[in-house]
């Protein structure tokens, strides 16, 4: 399966397992001009923006890994101007990862950054 499809994928089961856990799903694959969200959701009260990361093996590391300071500024930066556009910039938000390993192993990270 080439990566994008995987990619995909594994967008798809972390998508189910957050509807599973009690998340409403807003949008899956936001773009703006400042980049792009993979999943944002509703949970109790708050808006999560979560970023899916996926690796078929730990061969290069932990999907997890691949979050770093850059990635989580630019998802920030991302989601506010989200918050903006909706007109909601005093909302409580939670920023939460998702690393899917394989084929079924899927690890929920609350808070992550």
């Amino acid at each position: 399966m080439d990566h994008i499809v995987y990619g995909r994928t594994s967008e798809y089961l972390a998508t189910n397992y957050l509807k599973k856990h009690g998340y409403k799903i807003i949008k899956n694959n936001y773009k703006n001009s400042i980049g792009e969200i993979d999943i944002i959701a509703k949970y109790k009260k708050l808006i999560v923006f979560v970023e899916v990361k996926a690796r078929s093996s730990r061969a290069f590391g932990d999907p997890l890994e691949a979050i770093d300071e850059n990635k989580q500024f630019k998802i920030r930066q991302v989601a506010q101007m989200y918050l903006k556009t909706i007109g909601k910039l005093d909302c409580p938000v939670r920023f939460d990862a998702i690393s899917v390993l394989g084929d079924d192993e899927i690890y929920h990270i609350e808070n992550a950054f």
